[in-house]
Parts: structure tokens; C-alpha cells; sequence
């Protein structure tokens, strides 16, 4: 889903994941559904507390054209048989569009793809635009540079309140080139940093 950037954070400390929107407390109101005391930009704040990687997952729509949307919702389901999931608001405009592709792909971006998190993240007529891609199977677009590729078949689509649930099941993995994956917590982007022990015997 994609949020404008809310007002009292700096375009900087707001990425992709954008696949929690509250149309209540980002307008300043509380739900209508919930107590009083509960707030959403709190709880929306709380679960930032939890780092994430970032994805880009791509699709062909139903008269081919490319899309694709930065998610942070990705998660394994089971290795047998090999399934993973996301989800996306039910108010995004390309959630009929993802309803109906046969097959998407999960890009897991690496550290130093900011810039794609971002365009996939902003609306805008051609997000492609200008980015390096390679047709994976049933010609949907991979992104250049990724540190892993999930290529999944559209089987199961659950409600899960004001989003819907996608899980794929994987047809092909690949493991990318980069190593370090983007991470994304408390509002920014972060990168892992390597620690090595030096205590640690290798005999």
C-alpha cells in the first residue's frame, strides 16, 4: 500500500513498508471499531519496534502490464509444501490486479537498494522506469540486484481484517549475488552489520 509521508517524520526515516495504513489514525481519528484507548499510530509505532527485510513483489496484471509494490509483510509458511506470504491493504489500488495474477515474485532487496524501496513504495505511472530487470518464469520482472528471489504460484488469497493475505507457493528460489539484505526498523532503513568473534576456536 502506499502512504503519503506522515508529516512528523522526515522523508528519510519513511520506507517501504507502507502495508500497515490506518485510514483513521493517519486522519487524526480513532477507529470506530476499537476502545478510545486504544491508538492505532501507537500500535502502528510499537510494531516498527520489529526489524524486517524489505521486499518488492512483482506481478504481471491481467493485460500485462508490469507492477509491483514494496511490502515489509513477508513471512515463511511451511517447506512442505514450500509456501511464503505477505499481505496488502484492501484499499490499494493494485489489489485486484494482484488477485488476479497467476504468479508474482518476491525481490528480498539488498542493502544499498534504498532507492527501489522508495520508487516502489511512491505512487507513480511507471515504477520500472529506469530500474534493471529480468524476466523470471511466466515473464514476470525480477529486480537486478536482489540478495534472494522467491518466484511463487498465486494459489491462496484469506481475508486478515482491512488486508488480504497472499500466500504463494514457490516454484523457484534464488539465492542473489549481494549478500546483505535492507533492513527496515523504527521508521528507517538500516543496514546488519558483520561481527566476527575472534574468541571463537576454529580447530
Amino acid at each position: 500500500m502506499i502512504l503519503p509521508i506522515p508529516p512528523h517524520r522526515r522523508a528519510d526515516q519513511v520506507a517501504a513498508p507502507n502495508d500497515l495504513s490506518c485510514p483513521h489514525c493517519d486522519a487524526g481519528a480513532t477507529a470506530a471499531h476499537v476502545v478510545p484507548a486504544f491508538d492505532c499510530r501507537a500500535f502502528r509505532d510499537t510494531l516498527g519496534s520489529f526489524a524486517t527485510g524489505v521486499t518488492v513483489v512483482t506481478a504481471l496484471a491481467p493485460n500485462g502490464e508490469r507492477i509491483g509494490l514494496t511490502i515489509s509483510s513477508f513471512n515463511s509458511v511451511s517447506l512442505d509444501p514450500p509456501l511464503i506470504l505477505w499481505s496488502l491493504s484492501r484499499q490499494s489500488p493494485n489489489i485486484d490486479a494482484f488477485r488476479s495474477a497467476s504468479r508474482y515474485v518476491v525481490n528480498v532487496l539488498s542493502a544499498g537498494q534504498e532507492e527501489i524501496s522508495n520508487r516502489f513504495a511512491a505512487r507513480g505511472d511507471d515504477r520500472f522506469a529506469g530500474v534493471a530487470v529480468r524476466e523470471g518464469l511466466g515473464g514476470v520482472p525480477m529486480i537486478e540486484g536482489c540478495c534472494a528471489y522467491f518466484e511463487c504460484a498465486n494459489d491462496y488469497r484469506y481475508p486478515g481484517g482491512d488486508h488480504t493475505i497472499f500466500v504463494g507457493r514457490v516454484e523457484r528460489f534464488t539465492q542473489g549475488e549481494e549478500q546483505l539484505p535492507l533492513v527496515f526498523h523504527g521508521g528507517r532503513y538500516r543496514q546488519l552489520e558483520v561481527v566476527f568473534d575472534e574468541t571463537v576456536d576454529e580447530d
